[in-house]
């Protein structure tokens, strides 16, 4: 009989599973390596984290850069902009930070708020905003499995990319839990109001923590049933 072909750990983790933060094309964005793409993200993040944060004019060429990259990705503003809400703590942090923190103060609108807070809060909010961009930009042009494949290609230790391959395998299987849990409750007429919830919400997520550790045990239990060592064949 013929012989299977062999695979990478990184193909067997994370063949034919394709998700939602991907935005299918064909441009020159998407044909790059995903390793490639990877090293671009990583060298432009700590540029943007170590540049100072009154430097507004490097900020400005920035999202400028950001900008084009995304035009010629041809990823639409539709599809990252919903996704940008994963931000939001950061916003809130952000704009909380020039009413709490100390120093001199000034006045901004008429209110009085910390001069250091307010150069504190706009350099988290303009690096957090340029980060997820191009976070989102990254996935919203590499396939999971290209990704995954890509960071193989860079020598990260191989269990590492075993792990991130098979979380994003299983992420959508916890949505689902979550989705199904949510459903339970509110067929049940529980809707979350105030505090007094809390404790049901509590136990629903540890819950789904628990069913979620023992799906990966049986998971684990699974593949060294089948001869893992460590290494996928």
């Amino acid at each position: 009989m013929p012989q299977r072909p062999t695979q990478s750990a990184a193909e067997l983790v994370g063949a034919g599973h394709s998700h939602k933060l991907t935005h299918h094309g064909h441009s020159v964005v998407h044909r790059l390596g995903a390793h490639v793409k990877v090293l671009a993200l990583l060298g432009f993040m700590l540029v943007v984290v170590a540049t100072p944060g009154d430097w507004y004019a490097a900020f400005g060429v920035y999202f400028l850069a950001l900008v084009v990259v995304v035009v010629i990705s041809q990823v639409p503003a539709s599809h990252l902009l919903p996704r940008m809400l994963i931000e939001t703590p950061f916003v809130v942090f952000a704009v909380l930070m020039p009413f709490v923190a100390t120093g001199p103060r000034i006045e901004v609108l008429g209110l009085m708020v910390s001069q250091s807070g307010l150069i504190a809060g706009w350099t988290l909010l303009v690096k957090a905003t340029l980060g997820v961009i191009a976070g989102l930009t990254l996935a919203a042009t590499t396939e999971p499995q290209d990704l995954v494949r890509g960071l193989s290609r860079l020598h990260l230790p191989d269990l590492m990319v075993q792990i991130m391959g098979f979380m994003i395998r299983y992420l959508d299987v916890v949505g689902d839990d979550l989705r199904r849990q949510h459903v339970a409750l509110t067929s049940r007429g529980f809707v979350a109001r105030d505090p007094r919830h809390w404790p049901v919400l509590g136990k629903s997520a540890g819950a789904l923590f628990i069913r979620s550790f023992e799906r990966g045990e049986r998971v684990h239990l699974a593949m060294l049933s089948r001869g893992y060592t460590g290494r996928l064949p």
